[in-house]
């Protein structure tokens, strides 16, 4: 299937990029933040166990046991603290 993967704050600068269109095999959200985690360096760093982070599934904040439908915009940001 393929997903457009948007980052934001941190993870965009970290990454790189503010977006990528993927091919993927996976079904769940933890599928997707392991194969991105396969890419080491700072993917592995920012998305390990333990970092803070969230996922949206086309606008929705999910779990990481969550499903991936085919051509879902997945966005992967850190949490967000107002004042």
């Amino acid at each position: 299937m393929n997903l457009r993967i948007l980052y934001f704050a941190r993870l965009r600068e970290r990454f790189g990029a503010a977006e990528e269109s993927i091919a993927f095999d996976g079904v769940s959200v933890a599928d997707l933040i392991a194969t991105l985690q396969a890419r080491g360096g700072v993917w592995a760093e920012e998305l390990a166990a333990g970092r803070a982070f969230r996922v949206a599934v086309n606008q929705d904040i999910v779990a990481l046991d969550a499903a991936i439908p085919d051509g879902a915009e997945v966005a992967i940001f850190p949490p967000v603290t107002g004042g």
